[in-house]
């Protein structure tokens, strides 16, 4: 297979608390649509992107896990995979995993063919675990969410080697890192990212710039390429900050969302281009020294 293809990222505008998953697949599928059209081979979907994002609010029960997939694909979202093994195009994404054990995770896909190659469940979690009356909106991800158990793994897809995180996750350099030690080449995210950062207000203004800071660092440092899939827009009275983004191995941007609704963005990417940084700057066999790293897996820094 060819290693050079058009990627597209698929951003989303906000989903409405009573949205059923209907309408959101029917939006995914639009814009699938769209990504097949501009002759894309795979179009990344947000996190959490079959409901609006619960996180913030209080849940119990019933009430919480209906928010869950129990089964992928399910009768809501198999006209989903039936369109991508029409069209013959592989997606990417995430969504609320309740296993059959009842365990709770937050779940990313990769879907090629109708059949599910990689799955990835996020590792970094925000948030909080027990709710905090003075937040204008909650963020109960370590409350609703196991950390994943599946590690960062790198599989064979699309002509090369793929990763998957989820976004906190993006903000770790050692995501990357385990990333491209595993021989990614290219990583799908999705992110649903608020404007507004209630524990460090001063910081709003920087939102989007650590957003693009860290997906470009994590691309330059270890020499792949990051389809970023954003939430925008104001959902429940959320502002999320949107830019869906697409980086090259360089750390450059070379696509990006403009505006904060439904929105496909595409480039032609070349996983050849890993080896422009892999076989110079960061060439892991002739310049990491492990032996000295030792404080990165310690369970306490110093």
């Amino acid at each position: 297979m060819a290693r050079e293809f058009i990627a597209a990222v698929a951003q989303m505008g906000p989903i409405a608390r009573d949205e059923p998953r209907a309408s959101a697949v029917a939006r995914l599928c639009a814009m699938m649509r769209e990504a097949h059209a501009r002759a894309a081979r795979l179009v990344v979907f947000p996190e959490l992107a079959l409901t609006s994002f619960f996180p913030r609010w209080v849940l119990e029960g019933d009430a919480l896990d209906a928010w869950f997939e129990t089964e992928m694909p399910g009768p809501e979202t198999e006209p989903l995979f039936a369109l991508s093994a029409q069209l013959g195009i592989a997606f990417h994404l995430g969504y609320a995993e309740l296993t059959p054990e009842g365990r709770h995770f937050n779940t990313a896909i990769l879907v090629d063919g109708g059949q599910i190659r990689g799955k990835y469940r996020k590792v970094h979690l925000p948030g909080h675990r027990e709710p905090e009356e003075w937040r204008p909106f909650q963020h109960l991800e370590k409350r609703y969410f196991e950390t994943g158990d599946l590690g960062f793994p790198v599989f064979d897809g699309l002509g090369g080697r793929l990763g998957m995180c989820i976004c906190n996750d993006r903000r770790w350099p050692e995501t990357w890192r385990m990333l491209g030690l595993g021989g990614a080449e290219l990583v799908a995210l999705g992110y649903n990212t608020p404007l507004h950062y209630p524990p460090a207000p001063e910081h709003d203004h920087l939102q989007y710039f650590h957003n693009a800071l860290s997906v470009q660092a994590g691309c330059y440092a270890n020499g792949l390429w990051a389809l970023a899939a954003a939430k925008a827009g104001r959902e429940e009275g959320c502002d999320l900050i949107g830019g869906s983004l697409i980086v090259a191995p360089t750390g450059e941007i070379v696509a990006q969302a403009q505006g904060l609704g439904d929105e496909v963005i595409t480039a032609r990417v070349d996983l050849d281009r890993c080896s422009e940084i892999r076989r110079n700057i960061f060439d892991f066999a002739q310049h990491r020294e492990p032996q000295l790293y030792g404080l990165l897996t310690a369970a306490k820094p110093r």
